[in-house]
């Protein structure tokens, strides 16, 4: 199987830079052991202009057989032939990730001793793969590399160009072009040449889950095909792929309390920035305590964060938290330690799997209710059946709404021009759109509804989150010059299903 990873040069930047990046001399033809075969380094080009490194694996089939104990993809056992006769010494798998990992490791780490300015300077690269499987064909190429930043070229094989009529082959001709560190560029590759070929050629112990998140740092947390990813790559082992996905979780969640930490503060103080996310709690802690509510729902409480400060409070005599992921509902469980809890404080608080798609008879009769960050991550449609199920049939005395204010994004250089806060935010609004959904949902469910800021205040662009406070007016009817009856009949053809009441506690 073979690999060759280009680039192109300036005058003050050779493209023999490769070499040092790579760690292998242009000059020099090399040959390492591998655990499955031998692997050569050489250059068939190395000047200023252009410079060109090519990995070659030699598969032995043979003592491949003899050293997995006659064990075939995955671990499954082949035919008798089919053993000996594959594409694993011609077809790029987890067998060249593997030496990718061992040939070229302090590339794959980033480090570069000689020349340590390199590594994190994005360059031109081109990456050719002659035969790639890939089983979900050229599309899911596509859906895999061009999210990271690569132009790509998936040109399927035929089968037989004798007999075309026989159709392509689960093969392609790769090509990625696009202008990135290579150390990003050689984890895309380790990562994602298993996925797609969609089979290990060895043993997946737990110690799979931590390859994995070390070299999809950076780009796997917010990858559109997050999950299909983990699968592939954990070999479809549930255990180590619901560990992954966990854990992946948390670190996005890190990296948006990164974002809104990125808040300017005064150049005069020397006091750590408090991170927005943290803000934003104190925010709705201070708005359910002005509103003497007890009795809280945390509605799309995700891993539970909110949950646990509200139980440090003791005026909460019940908190429930509600999620359509189980997976989220089991790591706020983790999170909060509940196994772990007194019988008097795990009496206070609940998990319980719903979606606010729909009413739910369990969320009823609360003081309070809490959507914070919930509403930009449903699809526009979507949001008339969550007012109703959550204005129109749960009616709590107090709402508590935040989501970003989209003209705040400006005032962060990390966030690319024209992009949401987080890759699942279906929308961002500006104080404009927020403030006309929100009269338009107190006036239409008979509450009253007020606007606070959360973080500072820019003169230009207002808060970096924006938050509305309604309240139920006494009359505990829908104002009745709105058009209440036709927002319900809305909903409700969204709405038919009412979970029941003993439904999915976590």
């Amino acid at each position: 199987m073979f690999l060759t990873i280009s680039t192109t040069g300036t005058a003050g930047a050779p493209a023999t830079d490769l070499g040092f990046l790579l760690h292998k001399h242009p000059d020099r033809a090399q040959r390492f052991s591998t655990s499955h075969g031998t692997a050569h380094v050489l250059y068939p080009e190395a000047t200023a202009e252009r410079c060109t490194a090519a990995l070659l694996l030699e598969i032995d089939p043979v003592a491949l057989v003899r050293r997995s104990k006659g064990q075939g993809r995955g671990g499954a056992p082949d035919s008798a032939l089919a053993q000996y006769v594959n594409d694993r010494p011609y077809a790029a798998s987890s067998l060249l990730a593997v030496a990718l990992a061992a040939v070229f490791s302090s590339a794959l780490k980033g480090q570069c001793t000689a020349r340590p300015e390199l590594p994190g300077k994005p360059m031109p690269l081109r990456i050719e793969v002659p035969v790639l499987p890939a089983r979900g064909g050229a599309g899911l190429v596509e859906r895999l590399f061009a999210p990271l930043g690569w132009a790509v070229t998936a040109r399927p094989v035929e089968l037989d160009e004798r007999f075309p009529e026989w159709g392509d082959s689960r093969y392609v001709q790769l090509v990625l072009e696009g202008e990135l560190p290579l150390a990003d560029a050689l984890r895309h590759l380790y990562v994602l040449l298993p996925v797609l070929d969609d089979a290990k050629h060895y043993w997946v112990s737990p110690d799979e889950v931590e390859k994995l998140l070390r070299a999809g740092a950076g780009w796997l947390e917010s990858h559109p095909e997050q999950r299909l990813i983990t699968s592939r790559y954990l070999a479809r082992r549930w255990s180590l792929t619901r560990d992954a996905l966990a854990r992946l979780a948390e670190a996005d969640d890190a990296e948006a309390e990164e974002l809104d930490n990125a808040v300017d503060e005064e150049a005069d103080t020397e006091e750590k920035p408090v991170p927005l996310a943290v803000r934003r709690r104190e925010a709705i802690l201070g708005a359910l305590r002005a509103a003497g509510a007890e009795r809280v729902l945390d509605l799309g409480c995700g891993q539970g964060q909110l949950v646990g400060e509200l139980l440090k409070d003791t005026r909460f005599t019940e908190i429930v938290g509600v999620d359509v992921s189980m997976r989220a509902l089991k790591e706020a469980s983790r999170r909060l330690r509940l196994e772990r809890m007194t019988e008097r404080q795990s009496a206070r608080v609940r998990l319980l799997q719903g979606s606010l798609a729909y009413t739910d008879r369990r969320l009823t009769g609360y003081d309070a209710a809490v959507l914070s960050e919930v509403i930009e991550h449903l699809d526009l449609p979507r949001l008339p059946a969550l007012e109703y199920a959550v204005f129109g049939a749960a009616r709590p005395a107090t709402v508590v709404v935040t989501t970003p204010n989209v003209e705040y994004n400006v005032r962060w250089e990390s966030l690319p021009a024209g992009h949401v806060r987080h890759a699942d935010h279906r929308f961002e609004w500006n104080r404009e759109e927020f403030r006309a959904w929100a009269d338009t949902v107190a006036e239409r469910h008979g509450y009253a509804v007020e606007f606070v800021p959360v973080g500072p205040d820019d003169p230009d662009v207002g808060p970096p989150t924006q938050m509305a406070v309604f309240h139920k007016l006494k009359s505990d009817a829908p104002t009745r010059n709105t058009p209440h009856n036709e927002t319900a009949k809305e909903a409700k053809a969204v709405v038919r299903h009412e979970v029941a009441p003993n439904e999915r506690v976590v």
